[in-house]
């Protein structure tokens, strides 16, 4: 028997015993009421592919508001919505059926994390250390929140990872599970430019590789979107656009941004001008990226967590991104015996 092999058999035991305890965590918030979940992300998923079965554009709402205050409009790009319409088509019609498609839809993506983060620390021989990363994806608060709430986070995150885990030895492969998670849910967008800074850097043929590589990243959110843009492209834009021009939202109220508070005596500092600050420092992250011996995920660690520090709107969901890069940054000069 190889060592590779005994690595993963241990790397299996492991991941099994996790996913055990994975699968009792989510198992016990799968009986919550569906009447105590309305008022969150998912519901309003489930309503807009309601409203597409019905022959309504989702994204056309928006045009009745002031781009400034949210009425619970539909920002992401349209999979989440395709999906839904799709279950429902299937005859689950209710949003107690859509829940029963979803939650262990996320129980599989959230495994997923967790199976990437321990493997990435096992090609490094960080058993331990691994596991407690592990762990902490797996049962942290912030997981548990997203859990208890079933928001979209795991499943875009998951496709993150995998595209960051992939991007040294499949480029290809790793830019289309970019673009998967984009069209799952966008706050990923932010790291656009280090994608396109990793393609540039590849010397042989970059100008090739980095006009390629920008239509795989774009082809899942430009495919899905295309009949919702032909449909109303004003709406469209103007929705998924949303979220840069609306006025500062949390769920932590004592917590707010600089520029939130700023606002109270500088009312004029809203939508892309209150976001300066936050884009400043992502600039900062690219620029290392591109000049200093940095690797990708530090530098997407430190553009997640400027996003999460710095941006007008922060829910308790967002706190998950940065988390699940964390991990990866802190081991990722670190030789795997896979390299």
């Amino acid at each position: 028997m190889s060592g590779l092999d005994k690595w993963d058999k241990r790397y299996w035991l492991i991941f099994l015993l996790l996913a055990s305890a994975g699968f009792f965590i989510h198992y016990s918030f799968w009986h919550t009421p569906a009447e105590e979940l309305q008022g969150h992300d998912m519901y309003y998923i489930w309503l807009e592919g309601k409203r597409i079965l019905a022959g309504e554009n989702p994204y056309a709402r928006v045009l009745a508001g002031n781009l400034r205050e949210n009425d619970k409009y539909a920002t992401y790009f349209p999979i989440a919505y395709l999906v839904s319409a799709l279950v429902q088509k299937l005859g689950f019609l209710d949003y107690r059926d859509w829940l029963y498609f979803w939650r262990p839809t996320a129980f599989i993506f959230h495994m997923g994390i967790v199976g990437l983060t321990l493997r990435y620390f096992q090609k490094r021989r960080l058993w331990l250390l691994g596991t407690a990363a592990s762990l902490v994806l797996l049962l942290g608060r912030w997981s548990i929140y997203i859990i208890r709430v079933h928001h979209l986070e795991f499943a875009a995150i998951f496709f993150l990872v995998f595209s960051l885990v992939l991007l040294k030895e499949k480029p290809r492969l790793a830019l289309l599970m970019f673009s998967i998670s984009l069209g799952i849910k966008q706050i990923a967008i932010f790291l656009l430019p280090l994608y396109l800074i990793y393609l540039w850097k590849k010397r042989d043929k970059y100008a090739k590789n980095l006009i390629i590589g920008f239509l795989i990243i774009l082809s899942v959110p430009l495919i899905t979107s295309l009949p919702f843009i032909i449909w109303d492209a004003d709406g469209f834009f103007k929705s998924v656009l949303f979220s840069a021009t609306r006025l500062g939202d949390s769920h932590i109220s004592g917590a707010p941004s600089i520029d939130v508070i700023l606002f109270q005596n500088y009312p004029w500092l809203v939508g892309l001008k209150a976001k300066a600050l936050m884009l400043f420092l992502m600039g900062l992250a690219y620029l290392s990226f591109l000049t200093e011996r940095v690797g990708i995920f530090a530098a997407s660690t430190i553009t997640m967590m400027a996003f999460l520090y710095f941006n007008s709107v922060l829910f308790l969901q967002y706190f998950i991104w940065p988390l699940s890069l964390i991990p990866f940054a802190m081991v990722e000069d670190r030789k795997g015996f896979a390299d």
